[in-house]
């Protein structure tokens, strides 16, 4: 099954009900090869038996939704330049859509107006997410550091006491 979001150029693919057998016969299929790409270079064969090589990330990528069709997940494509209405931006961060918006009025995301509506580009999400990482890791180096400078990670040479 395939149904539109985020825009005309996105695809979220969820796997039939007849499918799913087909798919789970897959995933055995690649885990019993250990999930490599076979010999002469992973591809698309068309039906009438003619091959179109894929690249390694293509492969890879194919591969991840495959797994996920199989454990019944949906999945998503789209275009990174797709823009997304405020709430499909807000579950696709996992947030309310009105922190969201403060999230858009204060600049941490940019927007634009199409009328009267919000749109965001999901690379611009994807930026987000990618600079909320960095703050979280550069956060938590802090936290060691200051953590190692109070000699919280030295080890006591004396072990607890044990009471009776």
């Amino acid at each position: 099954m395939v149904s539109q979001s985020a825009g005309a150029s996105a695809s979220t693919y969820l796997a039939e009900s007849g499918d799913l057998a087909e798919i789970v016969d897959l995933v055995a299929a690649l885990s019993d090869r250990g999930l490599t790409v076979p010999e002469v270079g992973p591809a698309l064969v068309h039906p009438d038996g003619r091959r179109v090589e894929l690249p390694r990330p293509v492969f890879e990528a194919l591969r991840q939704v495959v797994m996920a069709m199989a454990n019944g997940q949906g999945v998503t494509v789209a275009p990174h330049n797709a823009m997304l209405t405020t709430q499909e931006a807000a579950d696709f961060l996992g947030i309310s859509r009105p922190t969201l918006v403060r999230l858009l009025e204060d600049g941490s995301i940019p927007y634009e107006m199409r009328g009267r509506h919000r749109r965001v580009m999901l690379a611009h999400l994807l930026d987000h997410l990618d600079r909320a990482k960095a703050s979280r890791r550069r956060s938590l180096q802090e936290m060691v550091q200051e953590g190692e400078e109070a000699g919280l990670y030295d080890l006591d040479p004396t072990p607890p006491s044990r009471t009776a």
